[in-house]
């Protein structure tokens, strides 16, 4: 049976289709990161790894398993941007994600970003937890209405159209925008008319070259100036520092963000940057969907080290 590098400790269960196999698990018993160098020595003596997106699986990374016996690498994760795709078809090494399992509680965590940036949620909060709240006030704390407001999806996979489903709920018309039609009702043409138009924009792509600050200082200069921004896609996505100069220019109403530029590290005008709703990468943080996300990822190595092509495996 193979050796599997587990980089980070999983929920209870989450490797259970890699020790059904009877494969070896190796792992740390803290639960702390590998350092670059660390990866780079631990991949010279496994068949697989199942990694996270805080992983940074790069050439030299896959170039030192490869050397060594490295066949797949199972990235816990729908996005793969910590993955150096590339490099791993160049060496013979298949790489899985998880995804369809996080969908729906991503959708969740993004529509509560809706929810919270348009009504000033955090705002009103910090007030009462600080004692500035000194009773109802008819003027307090205005905020602005998600019912039967317009609901712009910047991508429209998986989760932007569960999205949507929510969205409607709440009596919202729903736009989306791809660089290529979709066929679907709700299609527009260019980004510049989607932020033109809606009142809330959600962000769903990838990181690639092409989204790398998609949105930007440009693109909030567009928006409508009672518009909010959500992001629950990938923080380089937007250029936190346009963003910034638009909070506190008021060129937008709010924004409404789980994913940052650098993260752990923050922005920190994003910190001090009014109206600004910001969540530490929950998306799929539920203990059900990241139980899920892990045995999808171990699968996809037990099938590929059993010779098999997993459903889950990801292609350039």
């Amino acid at each position: 049976m193979a050796r599997v590098l587990v980089t980070r400790h999983l929920p209870e269960g989450g490797l259970d289709p890699l020790e059904e196999a009877g494969h070896r698990l190796v792992r740390r018993d803290l639960d702390v990161p590998y350092t670059q160098a660390e990866l780079v020595q631990a991949v010279a003596d496994v068949e697989g790894m199942v990694c996270l997106l805080t992983d940074r699986i790069d050439r030299e990374v896959l170039a030192a398993g490869a050397a060594a016996k490295l066949q797949v690498v199972g990235n816990a994760a729908v996005g793969y941007d910590n993955v150096d795709l590339v490099a791993a078809a160049e060496l013979g090494i298949a790489v899985c994600n998880t995804p369809g399992v996080l969908d729906q509680t991503t959708a969740d965590l993004a529509f509560l970003l809706v929810l919270a940036a348009t009504r000033l949620a955090s705002g009103a909060e910090r007030d009462l937890r600080a004692g500035r709240w000194e009773g109802w006030g008819f003027m307090d704390h205005l905020a602005r209405d998600v019912h039967g407001g317009i609901l712009g999806l910047v991508g429209y996979g998986r989760i932007a159209r569960q999205v949507a489903r929510r969205a409607e709920g709440f009596g919202m018309e729903v736009l989306h925008h791809t660089r290529t039609p979709t066929g679907f009702p709700g299609y527009v043409g260019t980004l510049s008319e989607l932020l033109a138009t809606a009142d809330v924009v959600s962000l769903h792509v990838p990181l690639t070259d092409a989204t790398r600050h998609l949105i930007g200082a440009a693109e909030f200069s567009t928006m409508k100036p009672t518009g909010v921004l959500v992001n629950t896609a990938r923080g380089p996505v937007v250029d936190e520092e346009a963003l910034a100069d638009a909070l506190e220019a008021g060129t937008i109403f709010a924004a409404g963000l789980d994913v940052f530029d650098g993260e752990p590290a923050l922005n920190p005008r994003l910190l001090a940057a009014p109206r600004a709703v910001l969540l530490p990468h929950i998306g799929s943080a539920t203990i059900e969907t990241r139980t899920k996300m892990a045995r999808l990822a171990a699968q996809g190595v037990a099938e590929v080290l059993a010779g098999k092509t997993p459903p889950n495996l990801v292609s350039l």
